[in-house]
């Protein structure tokens, strides 16, 4: 058989190192010796003697993730093989986590990880109940993580010069020491009146990054994930 769909581009080429590699813009493989995890449904294909098994997360991460819908529906994925991860045809990006690192990441923009990745569910500082309770997953130890995005996502710099305002719905997660807040962006009157609906950021003061994605996710799809 010939055509484009044969051509080296789209060909699975034999995998160059261990552990987590990026195969295109749109899909992770996994070259696994040992264990990984994953979100749950991620998988699309496999090869190997690889063994797929749902992670629980325990009573009091249930209880949060039934409260927040904040969590991470994880599978555990054991054995030697390969295995390739997307979700939605988003885009896809690697994370090094190293020592002393701790990235704070939104639930739904995490793909899969290395098993030396501890991860715990944490309130967003400043959020509190009024903020719609903000959520996020936090990774530390060492290995990588993947990620996936809607569209190319921004890095962007903050300072204690330079502070940034993210749309709550558009951030996908930030560096460690950075302290977070609510910034209300107009009055309740303006509201009332029909203002800009964009009424509520996550502002991030300090020194690191933020990571931010171009779009924002609807009620709709939000619930879907």
């Amino acid at each position: 058989m010939k055509g484009d769909l044969f051509s080296s581009e789209h060909m699975v080429q034999p995998a160059a190192a261990p552990g987590m590699t990026v195969e295109n813009s749109k899909c992770v493989r996994y070259t696994v010796n040992g264990e990984m995890l994953a979100r749950q449904g991620a998988m699309i294909a496999y090869r190997g003697g690889l063994q797929f098994e749902r992670k629980g997360q325990g009573v009091g991460g249930m209880l949060k993730r039934a409260v927040t819908g904040e969590g991470l529906p994880l599978m555990a994925v054991r054995g030697q093989g390969e295995a390739w991860f997307a979700h939605e045809a988003q885009n896809c990006f690697i994370v090094e986590v190293e020592p002393g690192d701790e990235f704070t990441v939104n639930g739904r923009n995490v793909l899969c990880f290395d098993a030396t990745l501890s991860y715990r569910i944490a309130t967003v500082k400043g959020s509190g109940i009024a903020g719609g309770g903000l959520f996020n997953s936090v990774f530390t130890g060492q290995g990588r993580l993947g990620l996936v995005c809607e569209g190319s996502p921004l890095v962007i710099p903050v300072s204690p010069e330079y502070p940034v305002y993210v749309d709550t719905d558009a951030i996908v997660g930030w560096s460690a020491g950075l302290e977070t807040s609510l910034h209300r962006s107009q009055s309740i009157g303006s509201m009332l009146r029909g203002g800009s609906r964009e009424a509520v950021q996550l502002l991030l003061q300090g020194q690191g990054f933020v990571v931010v994605r171009p779009s924002e996710a609807t009620p709709q799809k939000a619930q879907q994930h």
